[in-house]
């Protein structure tokens, strides 16, 4: 194959199958509101079953139920006939992938489950089959065409049943009134997960790690205090604690660019006031995002009295990898 005739195959391939999730619209239809109402209002799970490519299909749609409020898990059809169909209870619902819908497995264990009086919805390529038949629900899954030149290989089909199966995820998702928090509980240890739940009191610096000055102290004194306490900045407050300023390493290094006399300057003669504040429980990626508003690095944090009681410095929400990409 010449390198045109590459891309143009390659441009086909995503032709087709962009095509049968297109024609997937038409196909969601009463009876995949009648499966979501049926998972929703089910006590049990949601068990996936398929074989071959189908049965890899049905293990990411189990992952994405997982992760989105659906328990749900998945049944090898093969291992179902000897001995693990013992997982399946009478308040699970079973939904079983299938281009065909004429799996002889796939059958065997249909009639199994309705033994077991179990709901089986069929996420179907044929709507026509003997499954189809047997099954109390259907998902119409059917393509046009798969894009492998002898219509073998699975492809499109399995496109439409992953898009099919993401649909039914998120319309569990949303019937459920499922929250970006709850998302992060579920993605504790992602960046993700960090940004939706990891909150300012538990990454900033607290306590003995705060520089804090007294308007009144001499800048001599005030940049001792930022360089041991290596946060290139200091809190200024007044005598009763409340903040009102702040000085950073750019405050003095403006401050040389005009005088080399500061023996007889203090903290309130060079601190920014008014500095940007933020409070304990908001969380890290607000402070992320009011730190690039304003281009700066730090923020202090501050009680109800306004009193400083940490800082929180953009290279630390850096590494906790809260940027978003």
């Amino acid at each position: 194959m010449t390198k045109e005739e590459i891309i143009a195959k390659g441009r086909q391939v995503v032709q087709i199958e962009g095509a049968a999730i297109n024609q997937l619209v038409d196909q969601v239809d009463s009876e995949f509101a009648e499966a979501v109402n049926t998972i929703y209002n089910s006590r049990g799970r949601v068990i996936f079953t398929g074989i071959g490519k189908s049965g890899l299909i049905a293990r990411k749609i189990v992952a994405t139920m997982n992760s989105t409020g659906t328990a749900a898990i998945y049944l090898h059809p093969t291992d179902a006939l000897h001995g693990d169909l013992g997982m399946v209870r009478k308040n699970d619902i079973v939904v079983i992938i299938s281009k065909s819908g004429n799996t002889e497995e796939l059958m065997d264990l249909v009639l199994l489950f309705k033994r077991m009086k179990v709901v089986v919805i069929g996420m179907l390529g044929n709507k026509n089959s003997k499954m189809a038949r047997k099954c109390d629900i259907i998902l119409n899954a059917t393509i046009e065409e798969e894009a492998c030149p002898y219509d073998l290989a699975p492809t499109a089909s399995t496109t439409a049943a992953l898009v099919m199966g993401d649909a039914l995820a998120i319309a569990l998702l949303e019937k459920r009134g499922f929250t970006a928090e709850d998302f992060a509980m579920l993605h504790p240890s992602g960046s993700l997960g960090k940004r939706l739940s990891l909150k300012i009191s538990e990454i900033m610096y607290a306590s003995e790690d705060v520089p804090i000055v007294n308007e009144n102290t001499s800048l001599k004194d005030a940049i001792y205090v930022i360089s041991s306490k290596r946060l290139g900045t200091t809190c200024v407050v007044n005598n009763k604690g409340i903040l009102v300023g702040i000085i950073t390493d750019g405050d003095l290094r403006r401050l040389l660019e005009k005088t080399l006399d500061i023996k007889n300057l203090t903290a309130k003669d060079v601190m920014t006031s008014n500095p940007k504040t933020i409070e304990a429980e908001y969380l890290a990626s607000f402070a992320l995002q009011q730190m690039e508003n304003f281009n700066i690095t730090s923020l202090i944090v501050i009680d109800k009295k306004k009193k400083p009681i940490g800082i929180v410095h953009l290279h630390d929400l850096v590494k906790l990898g809260l940027q978003r990409r």
